[in-house]
C-alpha cells in the first residue's frame, strides 16, 4: 500500500501549482480543478481561501530532472532559449 502525498506541481501551474498538485493526487485533468476554484471564488470566495490554505500548507513538489522538463531547451552553450 503507498500513501499519496499532496505536492505543489512543478510542472504544471498557472500561479503557485496548487490546482496542478491536487490534480495530480486526485488523478483528474488539472482544468477540472481550476473550473472547481473558479466556480466556488465567484459563489462565496470560498475558492480564495481554499486556494491560499493550500499553497502555505502544502510542500513543493520534487523537481523533473531536465531531460524530462519540457519547458526547458538548453543550447550547447548551456543557455536556455523560450520556446514560443
Amino acid at each position: 500500500m503507498s500513501t499519496k502525498k499532496l505536492y505543489l506541481s512543478q510542472t504544471d501551474k498557472k500561479i503557485a501549482g496548487v490546482c496542478g498538485g491536487i490534480a495530480e493526487y486526485l488523478d483528474v485533468d488539472p482544468t477540472v480543478i481550476r473550473i472547481i476554484f473558479l466556480v466556488a471564488l465567484i459563489c462565496a470566495s470560498f475558492g480564495f481561501w481554499a486556494y491560499i490554505i493550500v499553497w502555505i500548507a502544502a510542500p513543493k513538489g520534487p523537481e523533473m530532472p531536465d531531460s524530462l522538463n519540457q519547458n526547458s531547451n538548453p543550447n550547447p552553450n548551456n543557455e536556455y532559449i523560450r520556446e514560443e
